[in-house]
């Protein structure tokens, strides 16, 4: 449906087809500018809805993060000597790596 007084004009919807940098053909524009219309009509319809008694939101599973402590586990960590048991090259304790550059 074509609205008599649209709120946004051809140039418009051109201009802003160009500053999105899409090439939209002339003969498309009047289909988009009526989807753009109607677009803004239902953001009108939502705008009207009563929403003072309701709450917010920020999600809405009504799950929670579950967090650890940040603890150490001895039993998951290498000592450093099994963490170089493979390495090919070590120095003072630490792994070798040829220069990255």
């Amino acid at each position: 449906m074509v609205n008599s007084n649209p709120v946004i004009s051809l140039s418009d919807v051109q201009h802003t087809a160009q500053l999105a940098n899409l090439p939209i053909p002339e003969d498309k524009l009047p289909k988009l500018q009526a989807q753009l219309e109607s677009i803004l009509q239902f953001v009108k319809t939502v705008q009207t809805v009563d929403t003072d008694n309701v709450p917010e939101t920020t999600q809405v599973t009504g799950l929670e993060n579950v967090w650890r402590k940040d603890e150490v586990e001895d039993s998951r960590t290498f000592t450093q000597d099994e963490a170089l048991a493979n390495a090919s090259s070590t120095h003072n304790g630490f792994f070798m790596v040829k220069a990255v550059i």
